[in-house]
């Protein structure tokens, strides 16, 4: 039973023992002040190296300077399968099937592709829903997205401010301004969580509004995923993508993640983009 809650040392000391994730702390390599261990902030930005990760990084250049080509088939690791070695770990963490998600490419990279994919736009149906202050590169995206497609980005996008005097957006407000947009709604593309505030989304209930006014629902998850529990499928979501530097702790430049809902995987008028990989029956998207 925890005691009421003390703004003090001994607490937080005492309360940080009784973590059952306490002991993963050791697993970890953690920058140096003072001769100290800091207290680590940044994950939001760049997960903490694990310890085993230079073990990992070994293995696979012994691959190399051993079979060179040959890595790709052989070895500990085969290269050519390694998405099929990160799809059990990444289901879990995204609630999903094993088909419906894979590492690909980088977060970015994958918005575009998803969105390309899935942003059908009519001469009625054309909007995007995004929340106002989203990432950076999910404004800029979705921008050169809606310009590839000959359309004025202030006619198209609909962002989503927090009221006066509000510093984060309800469900109620997201939903009702889905809503309200209609059947004029292409797609919304939130961030699972503002990078800013810290809010995490609704992201069932913003899926639900979404697909109740038409439209496709997708998320950019790269600060949710391995934070936030997350039931991707169950929630009907569309689409998702996320990095893997972060929540993750892969490392600078380590390839991203997405998620397609199984019910878009047959679908004949996705007229996805392919190239070499994925063009075998086991591994089409």
């Amino acid at each position: 039973m925890h005691h009421p809650f003390q703004a003090t040392n001994a607490y937080a000391t005492e309360m940080d023992l009784k973590d059952p994730l306490n002991p993963f702390r050791k697993e970890f390599h953690f920058p140096q002040h003072q001769g100290k261990d800091v207290i680590y902030f940044c994950g939001n930005s760049l997960g903490l190296q694990p310890k085993n990760v230079a073990n990992a990084f070994e293995t696979e250049l012994t691959t190399w300077k051993e079979m060179a080509v040959g890595g790709y088939f052989n070895g500990t690791n085969p290269w050519l399968y390694y998405q099929e070695y990160l799809k059990p770990a990444l289901s879990r963490l995204v609630g999903a099937k094993e088909k419906e998600v894979s590492a690909m490419n980088g977060l970015t990279v994958n918005l575009h592709l998803l969105m390309l994919s899935f942003y059908k736009p009519t001469a009625k149906r054309f909007k995007i829903i995004m929340e106002a202050g989203a990432f950076p590169s999910d404004q800029y995206a979705v921008e050169t997205l809606v310009r590839h497609f000959g359309l004025n980005p202030d006619e198209v996008i609909v962002e989503i401010h927090p009221k006066d005097g509000a510093k984060t957006l309800t469900t109620q407000q997201i939903t009702e301004t889905i809503k309200a947009t209609g059947d004029e709604l292409a797609m919304v593309l939130f961030g699972g969580i503002n990078y800013y505030t810290g809010q995490f989304f609704d992201l069932a209930s913003i899926t639900k509004a979404t697909h109740e006014a038409g439209a496709i629902a997708g998320f950019d998850l790269a600060h949710v995923t391995g934070n936030i529990p997350l039931a991707l499928h169950d929630w009907n979501v569309d689409f998702a993508a996320w990095c893997s530097y972060k929540y993750l702790n892969a490392g600078p430049g380590a390839t991203g993640g997405y998620f397609i809902h199984e019910s878009h995987l047959d679908n004949p008028s996705m007229n996805r983009l392919a190239g070499w990989w994925g063009n075998e029956e086991s591994t089409r998207l």
